[in-house]
């Protein structure tokens, strides 16, 4: 029977601005959430059950059970559209863990879509309670490649079009931030939203932009990983990095760059000097 696969592009937040917090806890976000290429691969072939499989680099602490978010999404997609069916799905796990680049998110949401084409039913929305439900960041996984501004608890989303083109070199000093314990740590959870977008600006004008933005979990991060400002230093001395800051809760670090040969350039002095690093030039999607 056909297997068909799909790739779970890295999430990236440019910018993540904490600007409140709901009496239920969750936390009111803006952000700029933009896509790398690298990613997990999902894929799926029909079944009469519901199984889950990961190989990978990463592979190894990977849930194969209910409590992965490959099987949520797929237990989600079933009950909202009265699917009987299963599916055998296979998790190429690229991404490291607790990263602050939406690996399960993404896994979810990519998931959610190839169920969709494998059983033939109607996508989920990024707006459908049963989406949200499943995590904060799986909306915006939902509309890769296209970069969105997050705000709310991740439900409100608008596309940003207007990104110019360049590439990304994502390293992670090979330490984990779970999300929960980033957010513990903030000491101010009201601060401003991010500034307007701009719009029809060059690449420096665009970095220049981001370097006036912030990621507020930034500092709690670094309070549990100290590796984040090692990598954001290394990452800042080479020269043709443009602009270079932590995604999301972290501990990965990215730098923005104009083309795929800065992107190579510099990820192979950062893995001279940090060989046990994950370290991956990538480009930007768009």
């Amino acid at each position: 029977m056909a297997t068909i696969k799909t790739t779970a592009p890295a999430k990236i937040n440019l910018t993540l601005h904490v600007t409140g917090q709901r009496d239920d806890g969750y936390h009111l976000l803006d952000s700029l959430v933009v896509f790398a290429e690298v990613g997990d691969v999902i894929s799926a072939t029909r079944a009469i059950d519901m199984r889950l499989t990961v190989t990978g680099h990463f592979a190894e602490g990977v849930p194969i059970d209910s409590s992965n978010l490959v099987l949520k999404a797929a237990e989600a997609l079933r009950r909202e559209r009265g699917v009987t069916m299963g599916a055998h799905l296979h998790l190429e796990k690229n991404l490291p863990h607790a990263a602050g680049i939406g690996g399960g998110s993404s896994d979810a949401a990519a998931t959610l879509k190839l169920l969709a084409e494998l059983w033939d039913v109607e996508p989920l929305a990024h707006d459908d309670p049963a989406v949200l439900a499943l995590g904060a960041d799986v909306p915006v996984c939902l509309r890769a490649p296209t970069p969105c501004r997050m705000a709310g608890i991740g439900e409100e989303l608008s596309d940003f079009t207007a990104l110019p083109r360049a590439a990304l070199v994502l390293v992670n000093p090979n330490v984990e931030v779970p999300t929960p314990e980033a957010f513990r740590g903030l000491t101010q959870k009201t601060n401003p939203p991010m500034g307007e977008l701009p719009v029809g600006v060059s690449l420096n004008g665009f970095t220049d932009w981001l370097h006036e933005q912030r990621n507020d979990l930034h500092k709690p991060a670094v309070a549990v990983a100290p590796e984040i400002d090692k990598a954001l230093t290394m990452m800042r001395q080479q020269r043709a990095v443009l602009w270079a800051g932590m995604s999301g809760s972290g501990a990965t670090c990215v730098a923005v760059v104009k083309d795929m040969g800065a992107a190579r350039q510099v990820a192979r002095m950062i893995q001279i000097r940090a060989q046990s690093w994950w370290v991956v030039p990538t480009p930007l999607l768009s």
